[in-house]
């Protein structure tokens, strides 16, 4: 069980921002940015390597989930990044699907 099953299981605490009946968001506890939270699918996917057709709805109320939760935090006047880590080379820690939403301040460009 990953620490974001125990998390939407109420086994350990967590930050939580938002929440609704698909989506569950709550503070990175290792914060990247100002603002940076993690938004995860109700239902478990372990990786977008993982993401079959059938998963259509849970990937559509993911997006919704993020999108909510940025207004939530009031990061939409501003802006801010969505990042997917996807298997070791992405730097993906948990093998559950989940969006990092970081903002809150001016970030740096990813180009080289």
């Amino acid at each position: 069980m990953t620490i974001f099953e125990k998390i939407l299981n109420k086994e350990i605490p967590a930050n939580i921002v938002f929440e609704n009946e698909f989506v569950l968001a709550f503070k990175d506890i290792s914060p990247q940015a100002k603002v940076h939270v993690l938004v995860i699918p109700k239902t478990k996917i372990e990786s977008f390597i993982q993401v079959k057709s059938s998963d259509a709805s849970i990937l559509a109320e993911l997006m919704k989930g993020i999108s909510l939760t940025a207004n939530a935090l009031e990061l939409d006047s501003n802006g801010y990044r969505v990042a997917f880590n996807c298997g070791d080379h992405g730097g993906q820690t948990v093998d559950y699907l989940h969006a990092h939403i970081l903002g809150g301040e001016k970030l740096a460009a990813w180009t080289k």
